[in-house]
């Protein structure tokens, strides 16, 4: 696997790590391939009871590498490993635990819709800036994000771009707790402790029926991906990643 990504197992729990401090966590095509074959092994794992996703300090995930967004734009589309990731995060099967400490951006927050407790620094920032760069959101968020926020406060994430605190992202139902920026990990491993001393059976029913229809959902994220591939194309997305690269030198 990618050093970018570390993934241990430990009393029941799967710990997969996005470990790429020094971009804040953005997400290459390998770490995707990882952190997707991580989530694959885990559903087929009975020792496996819950999965926790954790970043650096400081940093949750900066989201895509912009310069694999911009080679995305030139090949007329997102690279396979990023759809591979998107499906089997939506396709798995055993209870997700987040521990969000800094920066969540783009995928970083998106990743959280498909997420059952979220535990999150109280310096942490959620924010999507798809609109700002002339794209649509992924992973399903404009689906899921309405569901769980409600509408107008999915539009101020997902297409405003407008960021939201820790607090706020309680309030709108994205993070179940919000702690030191010290405890987040510790907070959140004693979460996915708890989820995984439950009985297993019971816990797959139910997070199977409180989650709605698989198809619908691996269906959103197909479809988003088409527009974002024509996005990529478009004037709009070229020419804001020219701005963002000329505000970069």
């Amino acid at each position: 696997m990618s050093e970018s990504v570390i993934v241990s197992d430990d009393a029941g729990l799967r710990i997969i790590r996005m470990n790429r401090p020094e971009k804040k966590n953005a997400l290459t095509q390998p770490m995707y391939a990882a952190m997707t074959a991580a989530l694959q092994n885990a559903a087929d794992n009975a020792a496996v009871r819950c999965v926790v996703l954790a970043g650096a300090p400081g940093a949750f995930c900066a989201g895509a590498d912009i310069g694999e967004f911009l080679e995305a734009a030139e090949r007329g589309g997102l690279r396979p490993k990023t759809q591979e990731f998107l499906h089997a995060l939506a396709r798995n099967n055993k209870p997700l635990v987040a521990a969000v400490g800094g920066l969540a951006v783009g995928i970083g927050t998106t990743m959280l819709f498909h997420c059952d407790h979220v535990v999150a620094a109280s310096d942490a920032t959620f924010v999507t800036p798809f609109a700002r760069l002339g794209l649509i959101p992924e992973a399903a968020s404009s689906l899921l994000a309405p569901l769980r926020m409600g509408h107008a406060r999915a539009f101020a994430l997902l297409v405003m771009g407008r960021p939201l605190s820790a607090a706020e992202a309680k309030d709108a139902g994205l993070v179940n707790t919000v702690v030191d920026a010290a405890a987040v990990e510790a907070t959140a491993l004693q979460a996915a402790r708890e989820i995984a001393g439950l009985p297993p059976g019971a816990v797959t029913v139910a997070r199977k029926l409180m989650r709605g229809r698989l198809d619908d959902v691996i269906a959103q994220i197909d479809t988003e991906l088409a527009h974002f591939g024509e996005r990529l194309q478009s004037a709009e997305a070229r020419a804001a990643f020219s701005s963002f690269l000329a505000r970069r030198k």
